[in-house]
């Protein structure tokens, strides 16, 4: 049996396992003077709370390589192939300790997602739709689909971007004193700035007109990913053209360890394009 573990940059929340038929390990979340499981110790309510009211700015760690490793041994000696897809590895530290951790083991697959959130969640569709198949065929599969899938997304503010050390400090000028609203997303695995518009109106078109421009791939859904409110979102879906709507299955509030880096407010497409180049 093939076994699929992501962990929750994939923003697979915990009540979803069985649906994506994956086993979610949660990432760490630092919260003032508190350490929190991504998922199962800290709601979002709580979160929003100590990241709105009580101004707290999170930091986030890697899993716990030992639960990690008695999840995996226990597959493993029971004769399952794992395939493990954790969040880029040039956005965190997980995928390299995670390699490290079973690179002798040949029952196990890490590979690196280039990607996280909804992205990943394009991934996992792919791999369950093609489980009848090997370990390396679907490797191949997914290596293939990696560059073609495009994740954009609008910051309601970039402070958290740059604590976080995801955005320059130039870009940060720009889109906080200048009013220009840069379009932030995943290019080659790293956080990128994507295009630069003047207000949000602008950026939303630029998003919503980005379905028909890179070639929206219709065999795969369309990821409307948002975090603590939807109203940019529903803004965003109201400037999309109709022909797209019926592709948009998933409404996904981002989780808190991802969240952190966005802050409040952000919202954006995450979709396949028909091809890898940009």
């Amino acid at each position: 049996m093939l076994r699929l573990i992501v962990d929750s940059g994939s923003s697979i929340k915990q009540e979803e396992k069985e649906k994506y038929n994956v086993d979610i390990i949660p990432l760490k979340i630092l919260l003032g003077d508190k350490e929190y499981l991504d998922g199962i110790d800290l709601s979002m309510d709580v979160f929003y709370d100590k990241l709105i009211n009580e101004k707290l700015f999170p930091k986030t760690s890697l899993p716990s390589l030992v639960d990690l490793e008695n999840l995996v041994n226990g597959y493993t000696q029971n004769g399952d192939d794992v395939i493990i897809l954790p969040i880029s590895s040039k956005i965190s530290g997980t995928y390299n300790a995670i390699h490290m951790l079973f690179k002798d083991n040949a029952k196990v697959k890490v590979i690196d997602s280039c990607l996280c959130v909804g992205g990943i969640r394009l991934l996992v569709d792919e791999i369950n739709r093609n489980r009848d198949k090997s370990v390396d065929e679907i490797e191949k599969i997914v290596n293939q689909l990696i560059p073609r899938v495009r994740i954009m997304a609008i910051p309601e503010t970039l402070t958290y971007l740059l604590r976080g050390g995801r955005l320059s400090k130039l870009d940060w000028l720009f889109g906080s004193i200048l009013s220009i609203k840069p379009i932030i997303g995943i290019k080659e695995g790293k956080v990128a700035v994507l295009a630069k518009k003047r207000g949000i109106k602008h950026s939303m078109s630029y998003i919503a007109k980005a379905l028909a421009e890179f070639d929206c791939d219709e065999n795969h859904e369309i990821i409307a990913s948002y975090t603590y409110n939807k109203d940019n979102l529903e803004a965003l879906l109201a400037l999309t053209d109709e022909k797209y709507h019926k592709q948009i299955k998933v409404y996904d509030n981002l989780d808190p360890a991802v969240a952190c880096h966005w802050g409040p407010n952000a919202f954006g497409f995450i979709f396949v394009s028909k091809s890898a180049e940009w």
